[in-house]
């Protein structure tokens, strides 16, 4: 803690009481519960969820409540909780393509197994803002609000059936799994490190280079595989029993994007993959962690290295929102010594410049 401002702690102790106070607002007002936080605010909440790395509805929503709505900072809380959890193993990969769908769209077909679910979406809205809302209109049920119990395989393996798209690596069940929460960033990272870091990378960061990579920094052109949401089973492996168990259900959002061909002499040209995973219904956020992950590929792919987009450490490094905030906001802190120094150099620096365009005298009277 700083404690070298004007008031010492006592000052910061009456600060946390005055933010208290800000973040109730006015007392006529009825308190935001936690399950209000949850249920209405629910995107926002699955934000803090995936960039958190905590799947907890309940804490993710006390902590926008905390935070008084600033996401960031509520990442910031859900991250530090989450250090404090002891780990008991890891669980097994969750099939995505058994997810009982509440959403499943697709640019690429029109017609695809299972069909194309809408779903809850801002897709298809005006973008009014709607003073029913103001006074506490409550809408219709809608007609179906289930989510699909239908078949609905992923519109990649259609396209791998053809050997029309590069087959998604074959994972190594012996191979250890790298894990950034508790092991620091390297690089040449490989990819399931990428993506851990992705997921967990600010979305409007991501949002920014996945649009950028559109607009021709970084050579992709992009078209939705398809995007999922909706629920699948966890399990995890028990070894007294010898068999995984289901643990429970979460909400997940999967975005496969399908792009430009590559091939060689050796191989056929087939559509490249970029990838993206989330909890909750995060659309945007896996959209885009699938473009960057596209461009991330770039090397692998033989592709030239030209834009911001494809450059891991780059990425890579800029992208937590976290570690970028705290690094912003440490300018606010006190930096008295420092900033002296400056001013002193800074100084001296005039100085010796006001005394070198000084004219002599002697220079003058000839003049």
């Amino acid at each position: 803690m700083y404690v070298a401002v004007k008031g010492g702690e006592r000052a910061i102790e009456n600060a946390h009481r005055l933010l208290a106070h800000e973040r109730r607002g006015d007392r006529d007002v009825p308190e935001l519960s936690i399950e209000q936080i949850s249920e209405q605010l629910s995107l926002g909440v699955d934000r803090v969820m995936t960039e958190g790395s905590l799947y907890d509805r309940e804490l993710a929503a006390l902590a926008v409540k905390q935070a008084r709505g600033d996401l960031i900072e509520a990442i910031f809380l859900v991250r530090a909780f989450r250090a404090t959890l002891p780990r008991f193993g890891a669980t097994e990969p969750v099939d995505t393509g058994a997810m009982q769908v509440r959403r499943r769209v697709s640019s690429t077909f029109k017609d695809i197994p299972g069909g194309q679910i809408l779903g809850p979406t801002f897709d298809y809205t005006h973008r009014l803002l709607d003073p029913q809302l103001a006074e506490g209109f409550a809408p219709e049920a809608p007609a179906t609000g289930h989510a699909s119990a239908a078949a609905t395989p992923r519109v990649t393996d259609i396209l791998g059936r053809d050997g029309l798209i590069e087959p998604s690596p074959a994972g190594d069940k012996d191979a250890p799994v790298g894990d950034l929460t508790r092991e620091p960033l390297n690089f040449p990272a490989d990819r399931d490190l990428r993506l851990q870091n992705l997921a967990r990378a600010d979305e409007g960061f991501l949002l920014a280079l996945g649009y950028s990579s559109q607009r021709g920094y970084g050579r992709n052109h992009p078209f939705a595989g398809e995007i999922r949401f909706g629920e699948v089973e966890v399990e995890f492996m028990a070894e007294d029993a010898g068999f995984a168990v289901p643990l429970g259900s979460i909400a997940l959002t999967e975005c496969q994007m399908v792009n430009q061909f590559k091939g060689s002499a050796t191989e056929a040209p087939c559509f490249t993959r970029g990838y993206g995973l989330a909890f909750g219904h995060s659309e945007r956020k896996t959209m885009s962690m699938a473009l960057v992950d596209r461009s991330l590929r770039a090397r692998e792919l033989g592709e030239e290295v030209i834009a911001p987009g494809q450059d891991e450490e780059f990425v890579m490094s800029h992208s937590d929102n976290v570690q970028a905030t705290g690094f912003v906001e440490h300018l606010k802190l006190p930096h008295y010594v420092d900033f002296q120094s400056e001013l002193g150099l800074l100084r001296k620096l005039r100085q010796e410049f006001a005394g070198a365009n000084v004219t002599p005298p002697m220079q003058e009277a000839a003049e």
